[in-house]
């Protein structure tokens, strides 16, 4: 251990770009340098939002950096989609402080994404140095816990090897096995629910919107105006107070817009809804949606069908549609299990944070097992 030098760092411009690129890699927009660097730089992510940075990098001796983990001091449990307010409260009932916390996520992105990104040529104990050092930091600032959040598998058994605790939940994915287009997927389905969707999509097709695809310089800040008017609308009346503002949308898009679909529906006037979607190295990954007027089943259209379409054209391995919605089943969407990981030093917490996620993981699988026969595919 004595080899190596673990920092945190209170901004990811701290590391620099080259650097943190060449870690994270390529395959998830999210961990990229562009999306999380515009989050801190439009002001959506900082102290005063209660998303302080927190950033740990791991350091060989002659100071090249060999891994980094975005991570955050959080002082409340907005925006990380995975909800443990129900043990902030429980642990502040027994006279304990829970915020603030460390969080090792990717601010308001309920999609999986590696957190542990290290250098290809790193020694095979650097993962495990970066838990160390997130364990550190959680001792060493007397914070009550870290959680580490949307975890693919191997991450996650490493987690688990460190005694980190494993929690289970639920999303909706689209999984592409080898359609040709639309109507090859609508094919697998059983006849009522195929009539079902080409009524949905035949609904909005009646209303004559044109939908356009835009990505990279196509995307203008006209878009971006008519897009965010839409999110701030959808935003307002999910949760009060939408995360990102106007700035953020405009850095992605300058930095980084070769990986972002913007999906708009134009009904010959002006713009009326919009999605949001970033591209991965297999995924579309579905993130923010609004409209200015209501029309039915053009939430489906932009957010499900269109995303399906597009992740067919472009040989995607997978749509992931963001958190939540049973209601994406009948859409051909697929149940998954989620994971994250917690560390929690207080022994007394964690036994009974332990025995409740042991239940919790019981009915997640149980659930699990019950939605996966509500899929819409023909039965065999």
């Amino acid at each position: 251990m004595s080899e190596y030098v673990l920092k945190t760092n209170a901004r990811i411009e701290e590391i620099g770009a080259a650097a943190w690129d060449a870690l994270a890699g390529a395959d998830n927009p999210f961990t990229s340098f562009a999306f999380l660097s515009a989050l801190e730089d439009s002001g959506c992510v900082a102290a005063h939002t209660g998303w302080q940075p927190q950033h740990l990098s791991l350091e060989s001796p002659d100071g090249g950096i060999l891994g980094v983990v975005p991570a955050y001091l959080k002082g409340h449990s907005q925006g990380e989609y995975v909800f443990d307010h129900a043990w902030a409260d429980a642990f502040q009932r027994a006279g304990g402080q829970y915020y603030p916390k460390l969080q090792i996520s990717i601010p308001f992105t309920p999609a999986t994404a590696p957190k542990l990104l290290t250098r290809s040529d790193a020694p095979d104990q650097a993962k495990a140095l970066l838990i160390d050092g997130l364990e550190r930091a959680c001792q060493q600032l007397n914070l009550s816990s870290a959680h580490a959040t949307f975890l693919n598998d191997d991450e996650m058994a490493l987690f688990v090897e460190n005694q980190w605790l494993e929690r289970h939940d639920r999303q909706y994915h689209w999984f592409n096995k080898d359609y040709q287009d639309f109507d090859h997927f609508l094919a697998q389905l059983a006849s009522r629910k195929r009539k079902a969707i080409r009524k949905e999509r035949r609904t909005v097709a009646e209303h004559g919107l044109k939908i356009e695809w835009l990505s990279g310089n196509d995307i203008q800040e006209h878009h971006w105006d008519s897009f965010f008017a839409f999110y701030m609308d959808t935003g307002s009346r999910k949760w009060g107070r939408p995360y990102l503002n106007r700035n953020f949308f405009s850095l992605i898009g300058d930095s980084m817009g070769d990986r972002i679909v913007l999906m708009l529906a134009h009904d010959g006037t002006e713009y009326v809804a919009g999605t949001l979607n970033l591209v991965g190295k297999d995924t579309l990954f579905g993130r923010y949606w609004g409209c200015n007027q209501h029309i039915p089943n053009l939430h489906f259209e932009l957010c499900y069908y269109q995303a399906i379409d597009y992740a067919i054209a472009h040989n995607l391995h997978k749509v992931e549609a963001g958190a939540q919605g049973e209601h994406k089943i009948a859409r051909g969407y697929e149940p998954v299990t989620t994971r994250s990981a917690h560390f929690i030093p207080q022994p007394n917490f964690r036994d009974a944070v332990s025995d409740y996620l042991e239940e919790e993981r019981r009915h997640v699988a149980l659930d699990q097992k019950l939605l996966q026969g509500f899929t819409p595919f023909k039965k065999e």
